[in-house]
């Protein structure tokens, strides 16, 4: 599966984002989807998935109430609906398919073979 991650950009804290990860070649509803994020000089970090049934999500404690996963089977595309902006939140943002699915491996990027490009968020204060 090759991956395509877009919506990134500038925005003022307490702002929203959407961003965007197209997925194209084997169905993405076979896989686990995932979010990380890196910011400079600090390691990948789990930042949300979405399980195969495009149900069930898992997010970190760092986002959780302000972000939001969602999938779009027919369109085999993969959101992150980011609220309440925070300046911490400033990374490259990588979206991730994975063939895992327990909870350990999905929140470790190390649980993914599939990666998309990344990108850039950037939350001014």
């Amino acid at each position: 599966v090759q991956l395509q991650a877009s919506g990134g950009g500038l925005v003022q804290a307490g702002g929203s984002l959407r961003l965007s990860c197209a997925a194209s070649g084997r169905a993405f509803r076979t896989y686990t989807m995932g979010w990380f994020r890196q910011a400079p000089g600090k390691e990948r970090e789990f930042v949300g998935a979405i399980w195969r049934s495009g149900v069930s999500t898992t997010y970190a404690d760092s986002v959780k109430g302000r972000f939001t996963i969602s999938s779009d089977n027919a369109k085999n595309t993969l959101y992150l609906q980011m609220n309440s902006l925070k300046p911490e939140d400033t990374a490259v943002y990588y979206c991730a398919a994975s063939t895992a699915v327990i909870l350990s491996n999905i929140r470790h990027h190390s649980g993914y073979a599939y990666w998309g490009q990344g990108t850039l968020v950037t939350v001014s204060s």
